[in-house]
């Protein structure tokens, strides 16, 4: 369930933000979508080492349990020529079902993670802060169910240089999104 409350950023070390006052610190796709979507001020970001930026070296870093991270990656498929991209995201401990839930979802023959620079330049984040908010419209958004009841989660901002934190709820009303029971594979 969304709420209107501020996610608690109490569990890890970073200094969390508005999206207002940190706005130097989203790539400009997710600084433009922010700023047109009515659920930003529940949304934070806070810097951090883009060295860092890995989950697993930014969980352990900076505190924050692997279960309230999560991961956004770029798939793509193909039918009649026709290629599909969509966005999957999953917790830190998990992995999306690409040949599986996401094939089925995307109606394609195969589906595979989307070259990094292609995944680079057609959602102009950088890589390792892929995000699934600004992504370009008309694509998919798929979350993991998990993902959806989690309650705050931190994902990345579009920039290496720092992350994102709202309630993983948040993440299946952005526009083109579904919930997905079956996303996630331990």
């Amino acid at each position: 369930m969304v709420t209107d409350a501020e996610p608690d950023a109490s569990s890890s070390s970073l200094n969390w933000l508005s999206t207002a006052d940190g706005g130097q610190l989203l790539a400009p796709p997710v600084s433009a979508f922010l700023a047109g979507w009515p659920s930003s001020r529940l949304v934070s970001v806070a810097e951090i080492d883009p060295e860092l930026a890995d989950t697993a070296a930014f969980c352990e870093h900076y505190g924050v349990r692997p279960a309230e991270s999560a991961n956004c990656v770029v798939v793509s498929g193909k039918r009649a020529g026709e290629v599909k991209f969509a966005a999957c995201v999953v917790l830190a401990t998990d992995r999306a079902d690409v040949n599986g839930a996401v094939r089925r979802l995307l109606d394609v023959r195969k589906a595979s993670f989307a070259p990094m620079a292609e995944a680079v330049e057609l959602t102009g984040m950088e890589y390792g802060g892929i995000t699934p908010i600004g992504l370009p419209a008309g694509w998919p958004v798929l979350v993991a169910a998990e993902v959806a009841a989690a309650g705050p989660v931190v994902i990345g901002s579009g920039l290496r240089r720092s992350k994102l934190r709202l309630d993983g709820a948040l993440l299946g009303v952005l526009p083109g999104a579904e919930v997905v029971p079956e996303l996630s594979q331990r």
